[in-house]
């Protein structure tokens, strides 16, 4: 393999970093994954196990003289959000991601890099494998199935780790300490369809939202993102009422924990109002580009004339539909009164996917307040309730209450100043973290979560700042030569 990352330092890491990208881990897919760190334990002789879920645990002892250090967790998953643009030729499960140098960062071509979290795991490769490093007892942990319904970490056996300090490594923000995270939920939607003929007076036209950012439906739900299935519903509402089109294929959107990039509408209309239709997009396509110009300046709504559809979604099932999603509450509810800056509620309307029987609208919440949580889970499902639709929410995960008196993130605070000579953010994310699942399955878990700067994280534009990979590197070879001692 011809390395592209081979120059960047740390220069072990990065080439982990490679090596992983090399293998293809779909979430609910990580077989090669999983053989690709058994083998590399194997090959270090060194102690592991494996859960009935697949949660990894690889166990390295203590380094000379350390031997004293209380033994700390450090921990990623190791699926990655399998997201690509419109008309990138990838297979997530037989391609690799092909990662490239662009301006200070590491981005994929036209996918997702997987750098949340193969940055994790190349971390914890590196320090398994260095034979230079400080550190008491160390125990890996790689969770399986976190960005699809945190399933590793809901699974993990209780008598897998014997440390009581973990270190996650899955945060996205370089200088950011996260102490706590929110808990979330998924709402999801189903339509019961008909199928009906196609009318023969009428025209065929796709109509499709392009080019927005998207992003993490947790890190970004604040930034004020286009959702590419908001943007493409209002058009289909106005050119129901006005111009009577009739819906054949409706898709937007992909994963729960994404916000929609791109949605697209295969719709009919009568031949007297095609014209109207047409202006009609491109007035109101118009007008939204404007409109989010600042946040979303490469958003293209597009229409153009397609083949005729077989048959089309029955108009009460379309209308029902519609209205739901135009009314379907989606970004921010609430900031926290206790943290600035922290969103406390949020709610994402993620995808809808149409298939011969039904069509199937999937959404997530997040909340730091549980009772909140559950408020506005239970306000998407009332919408959709009103329309008709079978409404079910999944189990959830709970939140991670933060601790300030934290001995871990003493020693991390303490350990980011020396080397950097600034004093890091102490924050709660609103994102979920396996750390609150984990805090409950090990009740006294004392719990830090950083990682480097990624930007864009579950959308093609993900990207890892080069610099900050080296920072993370140093602060975690740093917190580990500065273990507390056991007691």
């Amino acid at each position: 393999m011809k390395r592209v990352l081979g120059d960047l330092q740390p220069k072990r890491l990065w080439e982990l970093f490679e090596d992983i990208c090399q293998i293809p881990r779909p979430s609910k897919k990580e077989e090669r994954i999983l053989a690709f760190l058994i083998d590399f334990a194997k090959k270090h002789e060194l102690e592991y196990v494996q859960d009935k879920a697949g949660n990894l645990v690889i166990r390295k002892p203590a380094t000379n003289g350390y031997e004293d250090r209380e033994s700390i967790v450090l921990q990623s998953h190791v699926d990655m959000v399998c997201e690509k643009n419109e008309g990138v030729d990838h297979d997530f499960e037989k391609d690799p991601i092909k990662p490239r140098i662009v301006d200070g960062w590491v981005r994929g071509t036209g996918t997702t890099l997987g750098a949340d979290d193969g940055i994790g795991m190349a971390a914890q490769l590196a320090v398994l494998e260095a034979d230079d490093i400080a550190h008491g007892p160390i125990e890996c942990l790689f969770t399986v199935d976190e960005e699809t319904g945190l399933t590793g970490a809901f699974n993990l056996e209780k008598d897998m780790l014997n440390s009581r300090i973990l270190l996650n490594l899955d945060s996205e923000d370089d200088g950011q300490l996260f102490i706590g995270c929110a808990g979330g939920i998924d709402t999801l939607i189903t339509f019961d369809k008909q199928q009906v003929e196609a009318e023969k007076d009428h025209d065929a036209f796709r109509l499709s939202v392009t080019g927005l950012k998207g992003g993490h439906s947790g890190d970004d739900i604040h930034r004020g993102r286009g959702n590419a299935i908001k943007i493409i519903n209002r058009i289909l509402w106005n050119a129901e009422r006005m111009h009577d089109i009739r819906i054949a294929d409706y898709r937007g959107g992909n994963l729960h924990n994404a916000i929609a990039r791109e949605a697209f509408a295969l719709v009919t209309v009568p031949k007297r109002n095609k014209k109207a239709f047409r202006d009609l997009c491109v007035e109101l396509g118009a007008e939204i580009q404007a409109a989010m110009k600042t946040n979303e300046p490469d958003i293209k709504v597009d229409v153009q004339e397609a083949e005729m559809p077989a048959s089309l979604i029955d108009s009460k099932t379309q209308n029902a539909l519609l209205n739901a999603l135009y009314a379907c509450p989606h970004g921010v509810m609430a900031w926290s009164a206790d943290i600035p800056n922290l969103v406390e509620t949020s709610t994402n309307l993620a995808s809808v996917k149409t298939t011969q029987k039904e069509i199937i609208v999937v959404t997530s919440q997040r909340s730091s307040v549980e009772t909140a949580k559950r408020d506005i889970a239970d306000m998407v499902a009332s919408v959709f309730h009103l329309a008709g639709a079978r409404v079910k929410h999944g189990d959830g995960y709970p939140g991670w209450e933060p601790n300030m008196d934290s001995g871990i993130l003493a020693v991390t605070k303490q350990s980011y100043k020396k080397l950097f000579n600034e004093n890091p953010e102490v924050l709660v994310i609103h994102a979920g973290l396996e750390c609150g699942i984990i805090g409950e399955k090990y009740p006294g878990m004392d719990m830090i979560s950083y990682g480097p700067e990624i930007k864009g994280a579950h959308s093609p534009d993900e990207g890892i700042e080069i610099a900050s990979v080296e920072k993370f590197w140093d602060l975690t070879l740093e917190v580990l030569k500065n273990a507390p001692v056991k007691k």
